[in-house]
C-alpha cells in the first residue's frame, strides 16, 4: 500500500489494515477520532506503536508524555508540522 492509497482509504468506514495497530491508530487520527487512535496505538507495544503514541501526545499538547514515547520509539522529538510528521510515520510504516 502506498501513502496515497492509505489516504484514499480514509473515505471508508474501517481501516485498511486492522492488524497493524500503529497504522490503524494513524488512520483513526486522520478521521478525527483521537481516542480510537490512542487506543489502537496502545495495542502495539513495539517501536511503531510508541512512535504513533508520541505523535498523538504531541498533537494533544502533552509534550512531556510525547517525549517519553519518542524515547521508547527510538526517535527524536520533532518540530515538524503535525501533518508532515503524520505523513512521515505513515510512509515509514508502509515501507
Amino acid at each position: 500500500m502506498t501513502l496515497q492509497e492509505f489516504r484514499e482509504s480514509l473515505s471508508g468506514t474501517a481501516p485498511p489494515m486492522p492488524e497493524n495497530f500503529a497504522l490503524t491508530g494513524l488512520w483513526w487520527d486522520a478521521k478525527g477520532d483521537w481516542t480510537r487512535a490512542h487506543e489502537s496505538a496502545q495495542q502495539d507495544e513495539g517501536p511503531a506503536g510508541a512512535w504513533v503514541h508520541a505523535y498523538l501526545h504531541r498533537k494533544e499538547g502533552d509534550i512531556s508524555n510525547a517525549e517519553y514515547w519518542y524515547s521508547r520509539s527510538g526517535k527524536k522529538p520533532t518540530q515538524l508540522p503535525l501533518d508532515r510528521e503524520w505523513e512521515e510515520i505513515v510512509s515509514s510504516l508502509l515501507s
